[in-house]
């Protein structure tokens, strides 16, 4: 029988609980096939995604995302394991989380 899993969790990654990272991962006979992480911040009692690194459409990449959740910047990343894509859209997402909510919260003031 083949081992199908899949776990979605959160960390909480600011002072204040209003930014986190959404896990999902989805495995098969213990090995990652899936991995999203998505950077979302908590705005009028709603979490909104903000950023995201995935390996959907067959690539790992990263989407930045606008507040109706339309991806308005691509960017292919060149890594070669699904636990690459966890590990560096961990890293990045965290490091560059001002950097990412500052563009999301500009766009949505600009509506």
């Amino acid at each position: 029988m083949l081992q199908v899993g899949k776990k979605s969790f959160f960390k909480v990654i600011s002072n204040t609980a209003d930014e986190r990272l959404r896990f999902q991962i989805a495995t098969r006979k213990g090995r990652i096939t899936e991995s999203l992480i998505q950077l979302e911040l908590y705005l009028n009692g709603a979490w909104q995604p903000v950023a995201r690194c995935d390996n959907s459409h067959g690539f790992a990449h990263r989407d930045v995302l606008d507040p109706d959740g339309n991806e308005v910047e691509k960017s292919a990343l060149k890594l070669e394991t699904f636990e690459q894509v966890l590990e560096y859209g961990e890293q990045d997402l965290r490091d560059r989380a001002d950097w990412y909510a500052g563009k999301y919260l500009r766009m949505r003031a600009s509506r």
